[in-house]
Parts: structure tokens; C-alpha cells; sequence
């Protein structure tokens, strides 16, 4: 091991000393054979982190399974523990090492190359703070090379250092390396790595390893091991949203009861004001309790027992954040997901997805596409396979807590596991866009910027004089099959031919512009409502009658639509029929697919429809035609003062 001279100082002082070294994790990767392995041991060998037995029986090996010929020592040894792995001359295990220096402790993990242990290498760099991505300076950027590139650039990993390695077999040619460096640049334009550090180097020689070479004078930056004791990640970590997620309640007596947990983000401190979710409930925090005492504050990622001012109700799951700066909650959330297991991911089947100390039952309701992680490429997929990465709409069995992963990681990341033999399938990072938004907060939330509203100045009443009728939207509801949007088109033909200005919003010719980016969850079905509602409402204003045809499949939201357009101006109509009618008239197969699982949440089959507990006009389309239909409504609009010719 690294000599460690204690004459100065006492074992207790050296060892607090170590103890406040600031710890780096980080991992190497990058295509089979380029030096992963032999990096990290001349990384061990170089600062004498090698025990002498340990060293003696590489040295034994390397006779026997090594790669470096006669008399050398392949340092790949120290890490390719498998019996398979020596024996192949490949990484397959993700393994760890530990290694410190004078300024900073450092955790490796030498993942695999090889493609079909892409699973292995995204769960290496899941709780890495740098990645080494290796690049053999013969073959330059390889698959393997972009595969990783863009699995770092997923998972967040904010630094990379692009080691071009084995720069002794191309002469150590700077032109090599520029030319690496370029085609590198420039496939990485479309990733989201923000600080990248080239360095050249021979991990079996030790060129710019732990030591600048003298091999390569054109190159003026530090070796690989300065930059790794140098490189700035203090500020990497989240310490401006609060998020403690409560892994256990300690009741040791009467007097006490805390919650205990690990600091995901953010800074805790006595006195401050928490709300618990998914409850709502608010307190304070009486104290911050430790094995060593109180503490006036805590912070990411100090394990600790908070204690509250209140007697609230607080569980194992449940998590204190701060009233002004809450997570999302919601049952539906939109992801990028690595898959791990053999049997594919598929809509419809149910898993565990467990993130931070919350447990709930997942299914993924659709598959926006898959990532060519060679290219980079989108494409339509129906499954998502082994190693595999794609982007979902999963769909909660009840609301979590979350934040979108790029801003915090300790709470947008979350795993999938498999509900019969419990492994973990899959992992996850949240995105920002799309479904994490809930059911309610679109409705409600007060806009970012409020602006002064200007009035028309053309008056209600001059448009109804003109246009000869009072504006109104009619909301025609029901399933799929039911008749919505042929009623709302007879309508429409009928309004007009009567000199009125009408138009139809229909849901599916929504969803081909305004709300082209919304699917078919709980969540997207009731923003794309609430947007066609603004709409509806702009019309109703500029005095034109506007025929909404929807599914609506929740009562809730509906209501909704009639407070923001004004409970005056809409009318509900629900389109009814027997299933077997509703499924003999669907032309798109829609329940079809829906039985055989590959559509979910569909209203009707797999999600629920709520039946409007008043509308105004309920039309059982299985007896009376379209032009009955229409008839019927008309004479609707009349009673109410709609028409007035």
C-alpha cells in the first residue's frame, strides 16, 4: 500500500484527516479492448494502492492469462476478477475499486464494453459523478464508443474525460489525436455534455496516467490524475430544493417520534417550515438528531431524524419538501428508460417502480420512440428489448412525488422491478416535458407572467346582433364509437345552413397541431380538454358557437371545462350506446388493440369512463339516428335562448 509517514502525526489524525478528503466516483468505459481495465490498474500501481501480495500474484497471472507478452505485467489483472473475464480477455462484472491521494478518495467502476453488458455499464454510471470514456487512438470513435457517450450523457453525468488511449502504437502522433478529438466533437454536438476534457495517453506505459509524459510535448494539459484530484464537482450537487424522503419513523418512547432518512437534495434547517406529501400537511421542523447530537441544519446526503413541531401524520414513503418549492405529483410521468431484462418491456404490464423510499405499481401506457443510440435516432418501437433505451408515458397507480432528473437526481431516478421474481428490469431518469405535469395543476396554476388583459372593443351584444344568435359551446361527450363526431359535423352543417357562425373542435384533429405533443394518459387527455377549452372559450368571445366533440372521460375535468368557459355558455351532451354497438361501429381497431393490451388507458376497456351525472341532453345513439340527433339539440339550444331566429 501507499507508505504513509506518521511520525508527525498520530493514526487518530491522519485518520480525520482522511476522513474529510472529498470523495469522486467515477467510472470507466468506452469499446472491448480499449484499456479500461489496464487504466485503472496503472491508476493503482501508479499511486501504490497495490498490496505486495496482491501485485506478485498479477505478476503470476500475467504469465499464465496475460496480454502484454514476456516479463510484463498486465494490470488489467487487478480488476478482471472473473475467471470468464481472464479468460476471454474481456470486462463483463461491473467492478470496483477504491484508491486515495492526498487531496481526494476516489470509487472506480470499470464497466463493460462489450454491447450486450450495455445494462451492466448504465448501472456502474448511475451514481458516478465523471466518466472516462476510452478511445483505442488506432480505431478511433467506435459504436461502443457513441453507445456510451450517449448513456453518460442520459444518466447526467456532468464531467468526461475523453482519454484517447495506447497514443504509443500510433507514434504518439498529435494529428491522430486532433482527428479523434473532431469526429469525437462533433457527434457529441448533439448530447448534452457541457465539460469535456481530452487527454492522450498510454495506460500501459503510463504516458500522462499519474505523470505528464515527456513522449507528448504538444500536449499542454495536466495528466489524468490531476485533473481527477482538480476537477471542480462541489457544485454539482442540488442544495436549493429540499427533498427528505422519510425511510423510517423512530418511536423509541412516548416522548419521541422522529423520521429518519437520507438528505436527497437541498439543505434542512431547524425552524423551517415543511409540507409533507403526498398529504399536504404542513409543520415545522422542531430538530435535526443525529448519533452525534443535534445539528442546526443538514444537508444532502447526511443521514439524520427530523423531528416536527406538529403531530402530523408522516410514513415510511411520505416526503418533507418546502411549501414554496414543491416536487411534482402525479400519477403519470414521462421517462427515458434503459432496459435490463430479457423479456421485453411492453404496455399494459404491470411492474414496481421504486424511487427513493416510494414503492408503486407502473405500467407504461405508451412508447413515444425509441433511441438509436448509434445515430441517435428516433424511431416508432411497440416494445423496448434487452439494453435497450426508450422513452415512455408510464401510468401510476396513485400520485408520486418527483422532480424531472436533469435538475435533481436523487428524485427523478427510479428502477423497475419485476413483480414475480422481484430483479430490477429497468431504470429510469424523469424528464421534464410532457406527462409530469398532474391532473389538476394545468387548471389552476396562475400563469408565470400576468398580464394586463385588454378588452374588445366590439361588445358581446353587437355580435349577437350581428351574428343573430347567443355563443356556445356544445360539448358533445362519450366513447369511442358512440357517435360524438358525426352528431357534431350534422350540427355544424345544420348551423350553418341556418346562417350562424359555428365551428367544431374535434379531439383528434386537436391532437394533429395544438396538442400534437400530448398522448393518451389520464394526464394528456385532460390537458388536451383543457387547451381545446381555451380555445372554445376565444371562439364563444368572438361570438362564434363552437361544437366540442370528446371523450371526456372524467367527470372532474369536465366540470372544469365549464367553470373556465363559463357555466352559461356550455352545454353537455352525452352520446351513448350498448359496448357492443360502441365496438361494432369502431372502424380504427381501436378496442380490438386495446383488448390484446397494446393500447392503455383506454376509457371503456382498460381505464375508466365516468358517466356525466347531469348533461343536459343525453342522446341514446343506438335508437335514434344522427338527423334526430341533431334535431334534438337544436330544439335544446332553443329552450335555453341560443338561437334567436
Amino acid at each position: 500500500m501507499q507508505a504513509v509517514d506518521l511520525s508527525q502525526e498520530d493514526i487518530h489524525s491522519y485518520l480525520a484527516r482522511h476522513q474529510k478528503k472529498e470523495l469522486l466516483r467515477f467510472l470507466t468505459c468506452g469499446s472491448v479492448d480499449d484499456g479500461k481495465s489496464t487504466l485503472i490498474g496503472r491508476l493503482l500501481h501508479d499511486t501504490k494502492m497495490i498490496y505486495e501480495d496482491q501485485l506478485a500474484a498479477v505478476k503470476r497471472d500475467s504469465e499464465k492469462v496475460g496480454t502484454t507478452g514476456a516479463g510484463e505485467i498486465d494490470l488489467a489483472l487487478l480488476t478482471d476478477g472473473l475467471k470468464a473475464e481472464r479468460e476471454q480477455g474481456i470486462t463483463i462484472d461491473v467492478a470496483y475499486r477504491y484508491f486515495s491521494t492526498d487531496r481526494r478518495k476516489f470509487i472506480i467502476a470499470d464497466t463493460p464494453g462489450h454491447e450486450q453488458y450495455t445494462r451492466n455499464m448504465a448501472t456502474g454510471a448511475s451514481t458516478c459523478q465523471l466518466a472516462i470514456i476510452l478511445i483505442d487512438a488506432r480505431h478511433g470513435v467506435m459504436t461502443q464508443t457513441r453507445r456510451h457517450s450517449f448513456i453518460v450523457s442520459l444518466l447526467g453525468i456532468r464531467h468526461v474525460v475523453v482519454a484517447i488511449n495506447k497514443m504509443d502504437l500510433v507514434n504518439f502522433s498529435r494529428d491522430v489525436f486532433e482527428k479523434i478529438k473532431d469526429d469525437y466533437t462533433n457527434f457529441v454536438a448533439k448530447l448534452d455534455l457541457r465539460d469535456i476534457t481530452f487527454i492522450p495517453m498510454s495506460a500501459l506505459k503510463g504516458d500522462n496516467v499519474a505523470s505528464k509524459s515527456d513522449t507528448m510535448p504538444w500536449y499542454s494539459g495536466p495528466p489524468l490524475l490531476d485533473h481527477l484530484e482538480t476537477v471542480h464537482i462541489a457544485s454539482d450537487r442540488n442544495l436549493t430544493d429540499l427533498r427528505f424522503p422519510v425511510q423510517y419513523v423512530i418511536r423509541p418512547n412516548l416522548d419521541f417520534r422522529g423520521f429518519a432518512g437520507t438528505v436527497a437534495s437541498g439543505i434542512v434547517r431547524k425552524g423551517d417550515e415543511v409540507m409533507v406529501l403526498p398529504s399536504g400537511k404542513r409543520s415545522r421542523v422542531k430538530s435535526i438528531v443525529t448519533y452525534d447530537g443535534e445539528l442546526e441544519e443538514a444537508f444532502a446526503p447526511q443521514a439524520v431524524t427530523v423531528t416536527l413541531a406538529d403531530e402530523i401524520d408522516v410514513s415510511r414513503g411520505n416526503m418533507l419538501v418546502p411549501p414554496a418549492n414543491p416536487p411534482h405529483v402525479s400519477s403519470e410521468m414521462e421517462a427515458m428508460v434503459v432496459w435490463m431484462a430479457e423479456q421485453p418491456l411492453v404496455p399494459g404490464r404491470p411492474y414496481t417502480l421504486k424511487q427513493t423510499t416510494q414503492q408503486v405499481t407502473a405500467e407504461v401506457a405508451s412508447f413515444s420512440y425509441g433511441v438509436d443510440v448509434n445515430t441517435l435516432e428516433h424511431r416508432d418501437i411497440p416494445r423496448l428489448g434487452l439494453n435497450e433505451v426508450g422513452h415512455v408515458q408510464l401510468s401510476l397507480t396513485r400520485p408520486l412525488a418527483y422532480d424531472p432528473y436533469r435538475i435533481n437526481s436523487s428524485t427523478g431516478a427510479f428502477i423497475l422491478i419485476d413483480r414475480l421474481t422481484n430483479n430490477t428490469v429497468g431504470a429510469g431518469m424523469i424528464l421534464e416535458s410532457g406527462s409530469h405535469r398532474s391532473s389538476s395543476d394545468a387548471w389552476s396554476a396562475e400563469p408565470a407572467v400576468r398580464l394586463k388583459m385588454r378588452d374588445s372593443l366590439v361588445a358581446p351584444a353587437e355580435r349577437e346582433k350581428r351574428y343573430g344568435h347567443v355563443p356556445v359551446t356544445v360539448l358533445l361527450v362519450g366513447l369511442t364509437g358512440s357517435g360524438k363526431s358525426r352528431i357534431a359535423y350534422g350540427l355544424e352543417r345544420r348551423l350553418w345552413d341556418e346562417g350562424m357562425a359555428v365551428n367544431v373542435l374535434y379531439g383528434q384533429n386537436m391532437r394533429q397541431g395544438l396538442n400534437r405533443d400530448l398522448g393518451f394518459t389520464a394526464d394528456d387527455r385532460s390537458e388536451n380538454l383543457r387547451r381545446s377549452a381555451e380555445v372554445a372559450k376565444l371562439m364563444n368571445e368572438a361570438g362564434i358557437t363552437t361544437i366540442a366533440a370528446f371523450v371526456a372521460p372524467h367527470e372532474a375535468v369536465r366540470e372544469k371545462v365549464k367553470e373556465l368557459i363559463g357555466r352559461d355558455r356550455v352545454l353537455e351532451i352525452y352520446c351513448t350506446a350498448p359496448m357492443d354497438v360502441l365496438r361494432s361501429r369502431d372502424q380504427s381497431g381501436a378496442y380490438r388493440l386495446a383488448d390484446e393490451g397494446k393500447i392503455a388507458q383506454m376509457p371503456g376497456v382498460t381505464a375508466a369512463f365516468e358517466e356525466p351525472k347531469s348533461p343536459d341532453l343525453v342522446l341514446q345513439t343506438d335508437q335514434i339516428n344522427v338527423d334526430e340527433s341533431v334535431d334534438r339539440i337544436v330544439a335544446l339550444m332553443k329552450s335555453k335562448g341560443y338561437l334567436n331566429k
